[in-house]
């Protein structure tokens, strides 16, 4: 249940970054980086129908695709994530309207708009849900494909992106593609980045304290070999563990201040599943 409350407030601060992005940034400057609300708006200008039908029946086809494809588990998370962006979105149009780019620096608001973004969409997918729309497409990319999930975004918007090129001026078309691509690889790495762990070899000869020190206090697991220095001939153990970023100094000080003459080393590693990590 805690788990579950911890996720859902995850995906409405996700949806808070993502909104604020898309209703500060891309809007006003017309970066078309994709997703349902760039094809509305490029399929509005080719059709009698207004971009908010189209995007409203893009998200309807997508959404029951998703509940197909991705399952009821994420179709229930998508849609919630899909209402709280857009109650934030209107929010923001009702309370803090605008009409125009907040700054003259368009550069400067496409790194905002991305940077907002990507990582409001990244904490959204590392719920195993998205907000809908042509995230949907991604993540059924993903399942069926080896493709990651900002590549998969890649592949869905490129298309939508180039477009703009056609409804709005050649600069806004070279800025919407600039973002896309710089969307599709922070989305990646923020994502890998919520996965990061240490991977510690330690050689030392406090085998019990050290192990002790891992087991009761950081309640990781801990595996030992027995090893022979080639060069000094002399037997020590080598203790293999793995922990979180956050733990990782307060493990190799420990470490130091139990066996001063311990040899460590510490490899980062981008995603480590099994018990009291990520799940398989």
């Amino acid at each position: 249940m805690r788990n579950r409350i911890k996720n859902f407030f995850s995906m409405t601060f996700g949806c808070i970054l993502l909104s604020v992005g898309i209703y500060f940034f891309k809007i006003p400057n017309g970066f078309a980086t994709g997703g349902v609300t760039g094809i509305g708006t490029v399929l509005a200008q080719i059709t009698p129908i207004s971009p908010g039908v189209w995007i409203w029946l893009l998200n309807i086809v997508l959404l029951f695709l998703g509940f197909v494809f991705l399952g009821k588990q994420n179709g229930i998370k998508t849609v919630y994530c899909s209402m709280i962006y857009s109650a934030i979105t209107y929010f923001l149009e009702i309370f803090v309207p605008i009409s125009e780019p907040l700054t003259n620096q368009p550069l400067l608001e496409l790194i905002y708009a991305m940077l907002l973004t990507s990582i409001g969409s990244a904490i959204i997918f590392n719920s195993d849900a998205s907000s809908g729309g042509t995230d949907i497409a991604a993540l059924i990319l993903k399942k069926y494909t080896s493709i990651d999930v900002g590549k998969a975004l890649l592949a869905v918007d490129f298309i939508v992106a180039a477009s703009a090129f056609f409804v709005f001026d050649i600069s806004t078309g070279l800025f919407s593609l600039l973002g896309l691509f710089a969307k599709a690889f922070i989305v990646d790495s923020v994502i890998e980045s919520f996965h990061t762990c240490k991977y510690f070899i330690v050689i030392t000869d406090k085998r019990e304290e050290i192990s002790n020190y891992i087991i009761a206090t950081l309640h990781h697991g801990v595996t030992v070999n027995q090893v022979v220095g080639e060069y000094t001939k002399e037997e020590k153990t080598m203790i293999h563990t793995v922990c979180k970023r956050i733990e990782a100094i307060k493990l190799r000080n420990k470490i130091k201040q139990i066996d001063p003459h311990a040899f460590i080393i510490i490899t980062t590693s981008s995603e480590i599943i099994g018990r009291g990590f990520r799940g398989v």
